[in-house]
């Protein structure tokens, strides 16, 4: 066994621990010692210093420019222009003519309008009722007896206001046809007698027929 290699790796071995033990004593120093002169640096107050403005010395006193001469030109030359004044013509004379009156115009005065004449009334489309144009309707007169009412309608055609034809129509008739033709014949008897102006085209007429009348 060889003590002498044995020393040798000791003695390294210690040396190695010592270095890194001076190392690590080096580097605590210097943090501790930075670390001391921050915390001092910061606690120290802050001094503000006003530096004033150096204002420059103003310049010496120079006389103000002379004013510009100022001349104003001569007025432009304006030839007067000839203007030739020419003279009117003497009026020609008046010469007055004597006119003789004329004789005076006799006065007619005019004819008066001629009468405005309405127009006839528009004819209506289609029968209307006698009673609508119509002036003079008599009543019927009816000498029969019956017992039920009767309803009948006549259709009149009308020439200058005259009953020309009628036409009748039974709506409604009466039971005893003896009584009826009675009746037509009375109701016929009275519408030829209607006078209706000057009227001309067809006119209806209802009659309603009840007994006792």
């Amino acid at each position: 066994m060889d003590f002498a290699q044995d020393g040798k790796a000791g003695s390294r071995t210690t040396a190695f621990i010592l270095v890194v033990g001076i190392h690590f004593l080096m580097i605590w120093a210097i943090v501790s010692g930075l670390a001391t002169k921050i915390v001092k640096k910061i606690a120290e107050p802050i001094e503000t210093q006003v530096i004033e403005e150096v204002k420059p010395p103003p310049p010496p006193d120079t006389p103000p420019p002379p004013p510009p001469d100022l001349k104003a030109p001569p007025p432009p030359f304006v030839p007067i222009p000839e203007v030739a004044i020419q003279t009117a013509a003497p009026p020609p004379p008046i010469t007055i003519q004597s006119q003789q009156a004329a004789p005076p115009q006799e006065f007619k005065p005019a004819p008066p309008p001629a009468p405005v004449v309405a127009p006839p009334p528009p004819r209506p489309a289609g029968p209307i009722q006698a009673k609508v144009v119509c002036t003079k309707m008599p009543l019927p007169e009816i000498s029969v007896d019956f017992d039920s009412p009767g309803e009948f309608e006549y259709t009149l055609t009308l020439k200058n206001g005259r009953v020309a034809a009628a036409q009748v129509k039974v709506i409604r008739g009466v039971p005893d046809r003896r009584a009826q033709r009675a009746i037509i014949q009375a109701l016929d008897a009275a519408v030829r007698q209607y006078e209706c102006g000057s009227y001309e085209g067809e006119v209806t007429q209802p009659f309603l027929v009840k007994p006792g009348e």
